[in-house]
């Protein structure tokens, strides 16, 4: 630090009014009784101190040199400030925009990688060296320069014996990064509160207006809108907010593969085996409906315990259902679509850890964190009893108990917990 005179000067003059303090404070207190300061002047000198140090820094109480770390969000009765920042994002995220490659700029980019393609060729693949991929960056434009790194040619090198990178590979790296920046910023448009998440009502709106762009989903009816958004909905929810906080991360909606899956439905010639195995399609969301109206006997739109019974094949004991029931969000005592996925969810993908985390819960009949012989027995009865009822020669709990702990081989060889058979 430099010290200026008027610094010094003025460092000076409280060194020596803090001097005089002190010495007058110890005359005060020096004599036999006397000869050591109590805690009051410790703090009295410290007031002084920060008294002295504030007038010479020109600091105030008020704290107004201290930077703003947070801003509030603007509240429902600030319509001004809601609005200035909408529209604020939108002119951020209008201008991000505008900074990614369009379709003639990538056309662009695929003829200039397949100009200065160097030979030999990889198999069937035009390959490119890391001289030619730099002539390729100062040809490409300014859009293109965060994509010509030497970080970005070392990650996509292969055995190629020339220290070469396949032109298609590279293509499709951009592409992907595009597509990505693109979807972002879709996202980020229906981020009402700007932080970086998306409420159930904010996913539900992006995937309506997305609907008309999906030729696999033109066949919908439109009466059938709701209850496609909310079967598709539900597989984000279930997945990626497992907790049920009410909010997924946009940044883990990009890095999962229901995007891809989703948007897969842009394709008009999708197989029919890719479009049953695809949640979102048209043919597996007409599925899970029609079976939830199928169970609906009573046709109330809500399912109650002995409605489904009848899931599947029928074989779910009245023990798990109840715990089902104990356990789900229910509506005196009757289930919605919405908890209905949910289920389905689970039992459809039994071996993911959001499913094993659901069934879990329903499993942990003591609410201890862990399953023990008392929890698996609880249930094993009920299954008994079925096979008894269907003429099937009964099984031995302990057999199946040590079954079960050997294909899980827990931390603990008295109890199962989640991690146990997350980890198996």
């Amino acid at each position: 630090m430099t010290w200026t005179k008027k610094d010094r000067m003025h460092n000076t003059d409280w060194q020596i009014t803090l001097r005089k303090f002190l010495g007058r404070k110890d005359g005060e207190k020096k004599g036999p009784e006397n000869g050591m300061r109590d805690e009051k002047d410790e703090d009295d000198e410290m007031e002084e101190f920060t008294k002295l140090y504030k007038e010479w820094k020109g600091l105030g109480d008020n704290f107004s040199n201290v930077p703003t770390l947070f801003t509030k969000l603007p509240s429902d009765k600030d319509p001004l400030l809601l609005k200035l920042r909408e529209e604020s994002r939108a002119v951020f995220l209008q201008r991000r925009s505008r900074e990614l490659l369009d379709n003639d700029e990538l056309q662009k980019l695929w003829f200039l990688l397949d100009k200065n393609h160097t030979p030999p060729l990889h198999g069937e693949e035009q390959m490119i060296s890391y001289q030619d991929f730099l002539l390729v960056a100062a040809e490409a434009g300014s859009k293109c320069q965060p994509f010509f790194q030497a970080s970005v040619f070392s990650k996509l090198m292969q055995n190629d014996p020339f220290g070469r990178v396949p032109i298609m590979q590279f293509f499709n790296y951009v592409m992907r990064k595009v597509w990505l920046h693109q979807t972002r910023i879709g996202l980020s448009l229906y981020d009402v509160a700007g932080q970086g998440y998306l409420k159930e009502s904010d996913l539900e709106n992006y995937i309506l207006e997305l609907i008309p762009t999906l030729p696999q989903l033109s066949g919908l009816e439109r009466t059938f809108y709701s209850f496609y958004v909310c079967t598709a909905v539900r597989k984000f929810f279930f997945f990626l907010d497992p907790l049920r906080t009410g909010r997924i991360k946009i940044q883990d909606v990009l890095a999962c593969s229901f995007l891809d899956d989703l948007l897969e439905l842009r394709d008009e010639d999708l197989s029919k085996e890719l479009q049953e195995s695809n949640w979102f399609s048209a043919p597996s969301a007409l599925r899970v409906y029609g079976q939830y109206l199928n169970l609906d006997k009573d046709r109330n739109g809500m399912l109650s315990k002995q409605e489904l019974a009848r899931y599947g094949t029928g074989t779910l004991t009245d023990v798990f259902l109840d715990r089902v029931f104990q356990e789900c969000l229910t509506y005196e005592g009757e289930m919605d679509y919405k908890t209905y996925l949910d289920f389905v969810l689970a039992m459809e993908n039994r071996r993911e850890p959001q499913a094993l985390r659901y069934l879990f819960r329903i499993l942990d009949v003591q609410h201890r964190g862990h399953l023990n012989v008392f929890s698996l027995n609880f249930f094993f009865r009920a299954i008994q009893e079925q096979m008894k009822l269907h003429g099937q020669e009964p099984v031995s709990f302990q057999d199946v108990n040590d079954e079960i702990f050997d294909m899980v081989k827990p931390a603990d060889p008295l109890k199962l917990t989640l991690q146990d058979l997350i980890n198996r």
